[in-house]
C-alpha cells in the first residue's frame, strides 16, 4: 500500500497558490511558491486570480495569494477574489504575499505605508490574512510604459541610487520567500488554525 507524501511528518496538503501580476515578478514569485510546495511533497494549484472567481476553496487545505502594490492599490483581481471569498478564506490557513518595491528597502516611513496599504485592502474586502509577508518585487523599465517609467525612476533613484535606471533589476530574496512559505507550512501543518 503507498503511503501519503509526508512533510514534516504530517500528510500531504492540497494548497492553491492564486496571484495577480502586472509586469510580472509577482506571477514569478507564485510560479516558484507553487514549485517549492510541491517539491515539500504537497500538491498544489497554480492559478491566476482572473481565472479563480468560481474555484471551490473547500479543496483546499490551505491557501496563498499573491498580489502587487501599484499607486497604493493591489489589483482589482485581488480585492474582488478577497471580498467574494472572505467568508471561505477566513476558515483556512493562509498567507498573504505581498508584492512591492518597497519592501526591498528598510525606510520605516515605507514600511508603515505597506502597511496602511493592507489595512486598508482589509477593511475594504473583509478578510485579513492568517499571515502576510512583504516580498520585494522588481524593477522593470522594459515592462512599463512611458508615465510609469518616469515614476519607477524616481523610486529607483531613492532606494538604490546606485541601480542602472535603463536595465532590469530583481530585488525577490528567494531564499528567505522559502523560509517564510516553509515556516508558514510547518505552522500551518502543526495545526495552528488559521494561520
Amino acid at each position: 500500500m503507498d503511503m501519503p507524501a509526508t512533510w514534516k511528518g504530517v500528510e500531504e496538503m492540497k494548497v492553491l497558490v492564486s496571484y495577480a501580476s502586472t509586469e510580472g515578478q509577482t506571477r514569478k514569485i507564485a510560479r516558484h511558491v507553487a514549485a517549492h510546495v510541491h517539491d515539500t511533497g504537497h500538491s498544489v494549484e497554480l492559478l491566476p486570480l482572473a481565472d479563480a472567481d468560481d474555484i471551490e476553496l473547500d479543496r483546499f487545505d490551505r491557501v496563498i495569494l499573491a498580489a502587487s502594490i501599484h499607486a497604493g492599490h493591489y489589483q482589482r483581481a485581488l480585492a474582488e477574489f478577497a471580498t467574494a471569498q472572505a467568508g471561505k478564506l477566513a476558515g483556512r490557513p493562509s498567507l498573504f504575499l505581498s508584492v512591492s518595491l518597497a519592501a526591498a528597502g528598510h525606510d520605516s516611513d515605507d514600511w508603515r505605508s505597506l502597511e496602511r496599504i493592507l489595512q486598508d485592502f482589509r477593511e475594504a474586502t473583509g478578510w485579513t490574512p492568517g499571515q502576510t509577508v512583504q516580498v520585494a518585487g522588481a524593477y522593470r523599465p522594459s515592462q512599463y510604459d512611458v508615465f510609469r517609467r518616469f515614476v519607477m525612476r524616481r523610486i529607483l533613484a531613492a532606494k538604490d541610487p546606485e541601480a542602472d535606471p535603463e536595465a532590469d533589476l530583481e530585488y525577490t530574496d528567494w531564499a528567505a520567500l522559502d523560509r517564510e512559505v516553509d515556516a508558514w507550512l510547518d505552522s500551518a501543518a502543526a495545526g495552528a488554525g488559521p494561520a
